[in-house]
């Protein structure tokens, strides 16, 4: 009967592996609704855009409410001077970010700019948090890095054009 103890155990390490190799799709599938779905929410939201300070969920009035306890003042204080670029920029990069993510195109890319959009809100907006850790954009900043060091290699765009390269070269 050993062979079939060794056919069981090579089927169990095919299965894992097939596990394995997609282990990042829940965390880009995550990562990538919630992005489409901030950058969709900016959109629509009339009040984020807002140039009135004292508008409940404007970018202004955020802007100067953190503007003194974040960690790089002078990126707000940029932020302040063309709210309204800065405001569809982060929507937009927000809505490509989530869309690339999500099918697997410019994946790496794509985490790339999540990990930007996130570390520039954690060093701006979340700054003050106390603990560090109550901040939500630091988590965010941290699960963008397996999709920037991995890409996207299974179930996206970025594979399928991968192997469609591989054939070509290969005929």
């Amino acid at each position: 009967m050993p062979g079939a103890h060794a056919t069981v155990l090579e089927s169990d390490g095919r299965w894992r592996a097939g596990w394995a190799r997609h282990a990042l799709l829940p965390l880009r599938v995550f990562l990538g609704v919630t992005f489409v779905y901030a950058g969709l929410n900016k959109l629509s939201d009339p009040a984020f855009f807002s140039a009135n300070a004292s508008a409940p969920g404007s970018l202004v009035a955020t802007l100067h409410a953190v503007r003194d306890n974040s960690a790089v003042p002078r990126l707000v204080d940029l932020a302040l001077k063309n709210p309204d670029t800065i405001g569809h920029v982060i929507a937009f990069g927000e809505l490509a970010v989530g869309l690339g993510t999500l099918v697997g195109l410019l994946s790496r890319l794509a985490a790339l700019g999540g990990a930007l959009i996130s570390l520039s809100l954690w060093l701006t907006v979340s700054w003050a948090s106390t603990p560090y850790y109550y901040s939500n954009d630091l988590p965010y900043l941290m699960a963008w890095l397996p999709l920037v060091l991995a890409g996207a290699p299974y179930l996206s765009l970025d594979a399928l054009i991968a192997r469609r390269r591989k054939r070509a070269t290969a005929a």
